[in-house]
């Protein structure tokens, strides 16, 4: 399955839509996949799909409650794919809220600050455990985000070292990662590989078991 001409079609945003796309006799026919997005509040996720989805890069941190989108992306030359978009929000306060975003997800994005490091200690402690409860045969890709304030040291937490790309790796491993990607919403730098592998996990895995921890594919 060729995916070298994967694109994205500009869709409105459907704010707390439950069922993530409203479906149509028109499009009844349409392949469709859903993924869902996890992570601390503030570490990126919001912007990496304002970006990929076509909208401005956000300028403001707004906490996020619960935000859909639909995108459409071409598959090689002919086949098209509906792909439903959740930002889940990060905040515990929204702990009884985010698992309404979790039924017949297909591929989980756990992400991360590359400029937070205990953003990736709480992908092992939190989402990864939260994603394994509750979706537990979707892939999952990890993926960190803010690549563009990785050597920027006044961007770092608390002047600490940023996450390398190996400590991201061995994260992945030890989770049982689809993949591990780095990108940036800001330069757009591996936008495009991190929602070009997601539908690679999506339609692939579809139904089946997430890859044994050795089976890890490294991306990066």
């Amino acid at each position: 399955m060729s995916l070298a001409c994967l694109r994205s079609n500009r869709d409105v945003p459907r704010h707390s839509d439950c069922d993530g796309f409203r479906k149509t006799d028109a499009d009844k026919s349409r392949e469709r996949r859903k993924l869902v997005t996890v992570g601390e509040g503030g570490c990126g996720k919001t912007c990496l799909l304002a970006v990929f989805t076509g909208r401005p890069f956000p300028q403001q941190y707004v906490p996020t409650v619960l935000h859909t989108y639909v995108t459409r992306v071409h598959i090689g030359d002919q086949t098209m794919l509906e792909i439903s978009l959740w930002d889940s929000p990060g905040q515990e306060d929204y702990d009884r809220l985010r698992p309404i975003s979790y039924p017949n997800t297909d591929v989980v994005l756990i992400c991360f600050s590359l400029v937070q490091p205990d953003s990736l200690v709480n992908v092992v402690e939190r989402w990864n455990p939260e994603a394994e409860h509750f979706c537990p045969r979707v892939p999952i890709i990890l993926v960190g985000t803010k690549k563009d304030l990785r050597n920027k040291v006044d961007a770092v937490e608390d002047r600490r070292k940023p996450v390398t790309s190996f400590e991201g790796r061995l994260v992945a491993e030890k989770i049982g990662a689809f993949a591990y990607l780095e990108c940036s919403a800001l330069t757009m730098e591996g936008v495009h590989q991190v929602f070009q592998t997601a539908v690679i996990a999506a339609v692939k895995m579809s139904g089946a078991r997430r890859p044994q921890r050795s089976a890890y594919c490294n991306l990066f």
